[in-house]
């Protein structure tokens, strides 16, 4: 597999990542008993923090890697594995 690939894929893995994890550990107002600000919304995080969400995106995202980078080398996994057509009968026309 060239670099590029690598690099382009993992990519890939990182915002999907990223997507993943935003959720996890932020706190509305209500939540933290904190006013809400005139303007914001009442669902809005107050404990926003990239930093975070991207330090953890990056270790999902390598260990997601990984599993494919090595299903790729070794082959755990093919295309055919995934051909579920072999689970239905072939209909008559």
């Amino acid at each position: 597999m060239r670099w590029t690939s690598i690099s382009a894929i993992y990519c890939l893995f990182w915002v999907l990542s990223a997507f993943l994890v935003l959720p996890f550990g932020v706190r509305t107002p209500d939540e933290d008993n904190s006013a809400v600000a005139r303007g914001h919304a009442d669902s809005a995080p107050v404990n926003f923090n990239p930093r975070r969400i991207a330090r953890r995106a990056t270790v999902v995202s390598l260990v997601l890697f990984a599993l494919y980078y090595f299903n790729y080398v070794n082959g755990w996994i093919t295309a055919a594995d995934l051909d579920v057509s072999r689970f239905y009968p072939e209909r008559p026309r």
